[in-house]
């Protein structure tokens, strides 16, 4: 049966039929009447004209008004052939074709040969200023004659095989170049003609099949970007600032920063859009939200669905099959365009290196995409003419307005997720945004002071009392060329070499420092965008080598001081040591930040935020500075009388109710003032080198044996076991002998009670106490007066001490024997204690509770008030209600005893004297101790002293505490 019969048996009632089913010539109609109003369509000529204008505005804001303007001129050109166009009847359509789809061959055929290279692609041909894309010339041509083809009258197979030649020239070539993108928007519309087209299925399938087959074998033909680009988008890595999904972050940070109605002007719109690749091409949709807004991008989604609709209207109304295809074919790909560049802009899609038709810059494709166009208004034009012919409905493109209800529906989708971008994630994509454009230089805190009890000064930036330095640091970039000549005159150089200095510097540099000025000097250099002045970070203490153990020093962090906290940045003053690295928290405050706008480069550009440093708070001590000086002069006088220059001296003074140590002499010291910065490295290799370990502070950090100060622990032991009444006697004499080994009063004494033994420091009453009682009453009392374990004072490297036990010496190899608890009974033997140590039990027994010893005793400033620090509340000692015996010997050893010297001061004490023997030193040195609580009946004060030495004369332990109660009498502390 002859195709058109069978063609009348489905359509009964028609008896013309379309030469795009039969191929047969039907009559010809009637010359129709004109009619104006649908001759031109009003509304796709606008959203043409929307997106053409949109485009160009973008253009001017990235790219400048030359580029614009340029632009414009051939867009211009573009609406020329437009209205051209719209003029040409259906009739010339396989003319205009054929003259397109060959000019873009040869074209295409010319580029490998003289055609211009870019990211390995040869894609462009130049000609005198202007280069133009053969590859988008091949769209409209390949649209032509495929459409003209599958529009005719011949069999079905033959507009396949035709089709599908025609086809394959162009695309060949575009693979070539290569030039994937545009190769596949060719491989698109090839396929959707043949399906609008209604070619059958039989033919159709088998090419789907075979592009399904080849499809993993085009992944070797992209090149290396374009394999980035489909990893990350499959990866979902858009987000990484490494690879190709940069693009795409920056894409998604500019729709979020651009708000309703954009930032375009804004200085900082200007520096961000810097980090937007591709921002006129293919990111030209991120980058007109960014400058106009969100509001801007709908505006061209609803241009673009709009344009897309009319050209599937205009594939309706043709009066030939080539005109309708010719239509549908153009809505295809026009909404493939902007669906895979919208798509690609939002992370939803690879970024293919698709346009956005007639916003994206590039002359060639705005010209043919308005070209077309105007073919397309003059088939729904010439369609128009027709007033008794139409096609049958069946015979129209089919699925055209399927897919162009398909494009509406992903733009709708596409646009509802750039509102939740902005809405949801605006807030983190805009300061993501900001902290990649932001490079920021520190600005330091200044270090909060610390004072005494009474607010003397102890240590102070050296910047806040005008005796130290400031540099001045330019950012080459943003010093203004006029004010060269001021800043060098300020700075006290020659411009000329400021000048030169300025231009040497790498246009990335955010410090370059001019000049070091005194405070006073570089106060005076204001008013510059990009000159900071940045004082010297340089500690100042006023009292020197008083407190220098004590305060510590300050110094950039080491690297375990950073790996401990990682707040701490490159350069980070803080506290190395003493007071300063205790209470660094609090001192050095909050360092600040001056950022600048930087471009992807990192040249910077301007000004950014600027965040003030938060100074650090002042820290009050409990330490009574003359009180210190009294006491550590004491010391030096006592370490006078000694001739090792090893020996070592210190003094504390605390208050036995509270912990506040209202004194820490130590001697030998040093000057902190020697750690700068800058360092004096040769003042600091002579004192490391000096002996007596002058950078540790002997009060706390050096422990040796305690003497007979400790019998006052074993009396205390005493109290708690009942082993020796304090009040029976007990014959002394000169020596003790215990298992053939005989130990040595130190002079012969008669019989005594515990009160008696104590004052007097009877040795062979407490050998034979100690060897009675055994080690372990002992080691137990010593635990619970804090014997053996740190202080808790608030100064790092606190020494524990050493308190050896059976247990621990067997697992050490040793051996206890009965002679070591003996000698143990004075204080000993396997047995350490730091002054500190030595002054806390010492108040414990007078006051019957171990308080924690502390230095810092608030925080805050002058202006706002201090803040009282938390205080370890006192612990009571279990055998306090025994301590009666104990504390009566101490007020003998004053009244009648080993410390009667302690009587000149009138105020009544109670005191306990020491003198050990120690292996680090010669047999007439020892390590001579005094410690006294005062006033006894309710003591507010617990001094202790250590002097190394013979302990004769002015090398005498006791000197040290007689100074410092007299001091304390005369000026007691105020609480």
């Amino acid at each position: 049966m002859r195709p058109a019969r069978r063609l009348r048996r489905l359509l009964p009632g028609r008896r013309r039929v379309s030469t795009w089913a039969t191929g047969e010539r039907p009559p010809k109609p009637p010359r129709p009447r004109r009619n104006h109003g649908l001759a031109f369509d009003v509304v796709a000529v606008l959203a043409t004209l929307v997106l053409v204008v949109a485009g160009l505005a973008n253009l001017a804001v990235v790219e400048g008004i030359d580029t614009a303007v340029r632009q414009g001129i051939i867009a211009a050109g573009g609406l020329v052939l437009l209205a051209l166009f719209w003029r040409v009847r259906v009739g010339l359509l396989g003319v205009l074709g054929v003259v397109c789809y060959a000019l873009a061959v040869v074209l295409l055929a010319a580029v490998p040969v003289v055609g211009l290279s870019a990211n390995g692609a040869t894609r462009w041909i130049a000609v005198g200023g202007f280069t133009f894309q053969p590859s988008e010339l091949a769209k409209l041509g390949l649209l032509l004659v495929v459409a003209g083809v599958l529009g005719s009258g011949r069999p079905a197979y033959q507009r396949f095989l035709g089709a599908l030649v025609l086809a394959a020239i162009p695309i060949v070539l575009t693979v070539l170049q290569p030039d994937l993108s545009t190769t596949t928007l060719l491989v698109v519309v090839s396929v959707a003609l043949l399906v609008i087209g209604r070619v059958p299925a039989r033919f159709v399938l088998p090419v789907f099949a075979g592009a399904a087959v080849a499809a993993p074998l085009v992944v070797g033909l992209l090149r290396p970007y374009q394999v980035e680009r489909l990893g990350s988008f499959l990866a979902g890595a858009a987000e990484s600032p490494a690879g190709s999904g940069w693009a795409v972050a920056q894409a998604r940070i500019a729709l979020a920063s651009g708000g309703p109605f954009g930032q375009a002007g804004d200085p900082l719109t200007n520096v961000l859009e810097r980090y937007l690749p591709e921002r006129d091409t293919d990111l030209a949709p991120a980058s007109l939200v960014l400058q106009f807004g969100m509001v801007a991008g709908v505006v061209v989604l609803l241009a673009a669905v709009v344009l897309v609709w009319r050209l599937a209207v205009a594939s309706r109304t043709s009066r030939t099959a080539h005109g309708a295809l010719l239509a549908g074919g153009l809505a295809v790909l026009f909404g493939a365009e902007v669906v895979v560049s919208v798509g690609g802009n939002l992370g939803l899609l690879p970024l293919a290196g698709v346009p956005f038709p007639l916003v994206s810059y590039g002359g060639t494709a705005v010209v043919v995409h308005l070209a077309a166009i105007g073919v397309v208004l003059g088939v729904r034009r010439d369609g128009a003419r027709r007033v008794l012919w139409a096609a049958p409905e069946r015979l129209r493109p089919r699925l055209v307005r399927v897919a162009a209800l398909g494009v509406t529906g992903l733009l709708l989708t596409f646009g509802a997720f750039g509102w939740r971008l902005e809405a949801v994630e605006g807030p983190a994509l805009v300061a993501a945004g900001q902290e990649q454009m932001a490079r920021c230089v520190r600005l330091p805190a200044p270090r909060g002071e610390i004072t005494d009890r009474n607010g003397a000064v102890l240590a102070i930036d050296a910047a806040a009392t005008d005796a130290g330095t400031a540099k001045i640091e330019a950012v080459p970039g943003l010093v203004r060329p006029g004010e060269v000549d001021r800043l060098a005159g300020l700075l006290g150089r020659p411009p000329a070499d400021v000048r030169a200095a300025l231009d040497a510097a790498p246009d990335t540099t955010l410090s370059l420092e001019l000049a070091e000025l005194p405070i006073a000097q570089a106060r005076t250099v204001t008013g510059f965008d990009g000159v900071r002045v940045e004082a010297v970070p340089r500690r100042s203490y006023p009292t020197g080598e008083l407190l220098g153990p004590v305060l510590g020093y300050t110094g950039i962090a080491t690297d375990v001081q950073t790996r401990r906290d990682p707040t701490l940045g490159p350069g980070v003053v803080v506290g190395r040591a003493g007071l300063e690295a205790s209470y660094d928290a609090v001192l050095r405050g909050l360092d600040g930040e001056q950022c600048y706008w930087v471009t992807p480069s990192g040249v910077p550009t301007a000004l950014g935020t600027r965040r003030d440093p938060v100074p650090g708070a002042d820290l009050r001590t409990a330490l009574d500075l003359p009180l210190q000086q009294r006491l550590t002069d004491s010391v030096r006088a006592s370490l006078a009388g000694q001739r090792n220059p090893r020996a070592v001296g210190a003094a504390v003074a605390m208050d036995p109710r509270n912990g506040q140590v209202l004194a820490l002499a130590s001697l030998p010291s040093y000057d902190n003032n020697l750690y700068g910065p800058p360092l004096d490295v040769q003042a600091l290799r002579a004192v490391e080198a000096r002996p007596g370990h002058p950078t540790l502070e002997h009060a706390s950090q050096v422990a040796v044996p305690p003497g007979s100060t400790f019998k006052l622990v074993v009396a205390a032991a005493n109290m708690v076991t009942g082993t020796i009444p304090p009040a029976s006697i007990v014959p002394t004499g000169a020596s003790f002998t215990l298992a053939g080994h005989t130990f040595d009063n130190w002079k012969p004494m008669g019989p005594m009670n515990l009160p008696q033994a104590i004052a007097w420091s009877n040795d062979v009453y407490f050998y034979r106490l100690a060897a009675l009682m055994g080690p372990d009453p002992i080691i137990e009392a010593a635990h619970a007066l804090g014997v053996g374990s740190p202080t808790g004072i608030d100064l790092p490297g606190e020494s524990a001490g050493y308190l050896g036990t059976p247990q621990s010496i067997a697992d050490d190899g040793g051996h206890w024997y009965g002679g070591t608890t003996v000698i143990l009974g004075i204080g000993q033997g396997p047995l350490q204690v730091t002054p500190l140590q030595n002054a806390r039990w010492t108040a414990a027994i007078a006051t019957g509770q171990l308080v924690t010893p502390r230095l810092g005793l608030a925080v805050g400033t002058p202006e706002a008030g201090f803040t009282a620090l938390p205080v370890p509340p006192p612990v009571a000692v279990p055998f306090a209600s025994a301590l009666g015996p104990v504390r009566d010997g101490m007020r003998a050893a004053v009244r009648g005893g080993t410390a009667t010297s302690l009587s000149t001061v009138p105020l009544d004490s109670g005191a306990k004297t020491g003198t050990a023997q120690d292996g680090s030193l010669s047999a007439e040195e020892y390590d001579n101790w005094t410690s006294v609580a005062a006033p006894f009946d309710a003591p507010t004060v617990v001094m202790t002293g250590l002097v190394q030495g013979p302990g004769k004369g002015a090398n005498s332990a006791s000197r040290i505490v007689i100074e410092g109660l007299r001091q304390y009498q005369a000026a007691p502390p105020v609480p």
